[in-house]
């Protein structure tokens, strides 16, 4: 609780920039919405593929080493790994991302709906990888409403975090992959995680969450995601940034079986 109080207390200029959208900065230091705002528009020319991989990587790596200073220059950040180690091995640091649900709905056999080779971030005509677990639910008549409780599907933060970016404005015929998605950028793990196809996203760039918080209500929305062959999901990935600023995927499956459920 101290180390949620303390980034808390951080983040408080970030999250009032975001709430009224006004920016106001009396130094030469980036916000943490001045980040935000950086990945957002980094994320949207990848992804229109307005810029090129090796730029992206580029500008990225800038982004992700900035948070990792403005955290860690709060001194509110365990900088050690055994100490990160202890936290999401307690059973306590992780919620599971869907209420209601357990790791029994996650797809595929012990997890192996996973393939984390081949995986490029910044380029977007790669194709072939899955560096994700996908979470299904009940939802045979493909609603965006869960059979069982007749209500939509929340998402929810698996751990706390800064929300980075968010897409809203998918439409059934858009070729966006992801569909409605929200960035999280967790500073004690210093890691994003990606939660993709929702149907109404819930949070705001600046954002601070806190593990368990509904962020969305699950939906369909994305290229593939919207065919009726694909179940209702959630696409849930966790991108490592190494110390070159660069991401590395890594599978969430462990962390999905010990977290904390929502009722």
């Amino acid at each position: 609780m101290r180390i949620a109080g303390l980034i808390a207390a951080v983040l408080l200029g970030g999250i009032n920039e975001a709430s009224s959208q006004v920016i106001t900065n009396y130094s030469d230091e980036p916000t943490l919405y001045d980040y935000c705002q950086q990945y957002q528009i980094l994320y949207t020319k990848i992804r229109e593929q307005t810029i090129t991989p090796d730029s992206a990587r580029l500008e990225f790596s800038g982004i992700m080493k900035g948070l990792k200073e403005r955290f860690l220059s709060s001194e509110t950040i365990p900088s050690d790994s055994l100490q990160r180690d202890s936290l999401y091995r307690s059973g306590t640091y992780f919620s599971f991302p869907i209420r209601g649900y357990t790791a029994t709905a996650i797809g595929g056999s012990h997890g192996e709906g996973y393939r984390g080779n081949g995986f490029d971030l910044f380029d977007y005509n790669v194709r072939g990888s899955h560096p994700a677990q996908d979470i299904f639910v009940v939802d045979r008549n493909q609603d965006n409403i869960d059979d069982r409780t007749g209500e939509p599907v929340e998402v929810l933060a698996m751990s706390s975090g800064l929300v980075l970016a968010i897409e809203t404005d998918w439409h059934p015929g858009s070729e966006y992959r992801g569909g409605n998605w929200i960035w999280v950028y967790d500073p004690i793990l210093h890691g994003l995680f990606y939660y993709a196809h929702n149907n109404k996203v819930l949070v705001t760039p600046g954002q601070w969450v806190q593990a368990g918080q509904k962020l969305a209500e699950m939906g369909r929305s994305g290229f593939n995601a919207y065919k009726a062959r694909s179940p209702t999901h959630l696409h849930l990935m966790y991108l490592q940034i190494q110390p070159n600023g660069l991401p590395l995927p890594l599978n969430t499956y462990q962390w999905l079986l010990t977290a904390q459920l929502s009722k």
